[in-house]
């Protein structure tokens, strides 16, 4: 699913396109069986985080190429921005989901997205860390994670997730992750974004 304006393009041709900048997010996951007020399955922590702008997206930034491969310019956006060492959180090749292209923005830019699944331990390090980065309260004001539920009024939770203002795809990234990973199924997905436009 690509956000108008944007355009699926693959890994390799988005190389060779001229005149683009490169930007590579990641989503960080971790199965989660906690319960919220004991009785709703938080299923997984999810991270993203508040920008400097007040927009919602994920975690990296824009890369040169001329330095390396799209994951070392990750890794290097991770570090300033999480704190994380290769250690903590390393992404790889293997991780990879997706890449759209689009001339909407004041630059062209393809955005490159990943999704990295990690252990409940793992992914609260990464929490804790972000708060030393060098990044944290700069270009970024704090990471949250995901509701990956509805509430009994329908709207709680997810739906109003969904009705935060996000940078560039970042929320048809999110959608598309959620589907694609079978972190929720279609019916509750399918409901949780018809019910973001009503609310």
């Amino acid at each position: 699913m690509a956000e108008p304006g944007y355009r699926a393009v693959s890994r390799r041709d988005s190389r060779s396109l001229v005149g683009y900048k490169h930007a590579c997010h990641v989503m960080v996951y971790a199965p989660d069986p906690g319960k919220l007020f004991g009785k709703i399955p938080l299923r997984y922590a999810l991270l993203m985080q508040m920008r400097f702008d007040g927009k919602i997206g994920f975690p990296g930034g824009f890369v040169d190429l001329r330095d390396g491969t799209l994951e070392d310019g990750l890794n290097r956006e991770l570090s300033e921005e999480l704190g994380c060492d290769p250690k903590t959180l390393c992404i790889a090749e293997i991780d990879y989901a997706s890449s759209h292209a689009t001339e909407a923005l004041p630059q062209k830019v393809v955005a490159h997205f990943y999704t990295k699944k990690v252990s409940l331990e793992e992914l609260h390090k990464v929490e804790l860390r972000a708060v030393q980065a060098k990044d944290h309260g700069r270009e970024v004001m704090g990471i949250i994670r995901v509701p990956l539920y509805t509430l009994r009024d329908g709207f709680g939770g997810l739906p109003a997730f969904l009705t935060n203002t996000f940078i560039g795809n970042a929320k048809e990234q999110l959608v598309s992750a959620l589907r694609t990973l079978r972190l929720l199924n279609e019916a509750e997905l399918q409901a949780a974004v018809s019910a973001s436009r009503v609310g």
